[in-house]
C-alpha cells in the first residue's frame, strides 16, 4: 500500500509541474493533495505546523503571482484594463485551442484585437500583446520555481529533517 501512495504522490507532483504550462490543471491543488496523502496515509506527524504554514504562504504567493504578472506586464507595455483581462481570458481559451501553442497565441491575438478596437495604433496594440506574452512567460517561470521549491521542501522535510 505504501508503494501505491508514494506512486500517487510522485504522479501528483509531476502532473502539477505540467500544470504550470497547462492552466486548466489545478497545479497547486495537486501538490497539496500529495502532501495530504503523505500526511494521512504514511506519516501523520512528520510534517510540522511550520511546514503547513510555509506551504500556505507559498500557495498564496503562487496565486497572486499568477494573476498579477499578466496584468502587470500588459499594463507596463501600454495595454488597457480590457487588455489585461483579455490576456487572462486568452490564456484560458488558448488552453483548449491547440495547446500548448494556443496558450501563447490566443492571448496575443486577443490583446491585439482589444487594443485595436480601442483605437490604438498597430504599434501600441503590438506592444500590449508583447506585454501579454511577457506576463505569461514570467508567470510560468514564477509558478515553476515556487512549485519546485514546495516539492523540494516536502522531500527535504521528510527525508532529511
Amino acid at each position: 500500500m505504501e508503494i501505491i501512495i508514494w506512486a500517487l504522490i510522485i504522479v501528483l507532483f509531476i502532473v502539477s509541474m505540467i500544470g504550470v504550462f497547462v492552466p486548466v490543471i489545478p497545479a497547486v491543488a495537486l501538490i497539496w493533495l500529495g502532501f495530504i496523502l503523505y500526511h494521512f496515509f504514511l506519516e501523520p506527524h512528520q510534517l510540522s505546523v511550520f511546514f503547513w504554514v510555509v506551504m500556505a504562504v507559498f500557495t498564496i504567493i503562487l496565486v497572486i503571482a499568477d494573476l498579477l504578472t499578466n496584468r502587470y506586464f500588459v499594463n507596463k507595455f501600454g495595454g488597457t484594463k480590457g487588455s489585461q483581462w483579455g490576456a487572462i481570458i486568452g490564456v484560458i481559451i488558448g488552453t483548449f485551442i491547440y495547446p500548448p501553442l494556443g496558450i501563447i497565441v490566443v492571448p496575443l491575438i486577443l490583446v491585439f484585437l482589444i487594443e485595436m478596437v480601442q483605437h490604438k495604433t498597430a504599434k501600441e496594440a503590438s506592444l500590449a500583446s508583447v506585454g501579454a506574452l511577457a506576463g505569461f512567460l514570467s508567470g510560468v517561470i514564477a509558478k515553476f520555481l515556487i512549485q519546485f521549491i514546495m516539492i523540494a521542501w516536502f522531500f527535504i522535510t521528510i527525508f532529511l529533517l
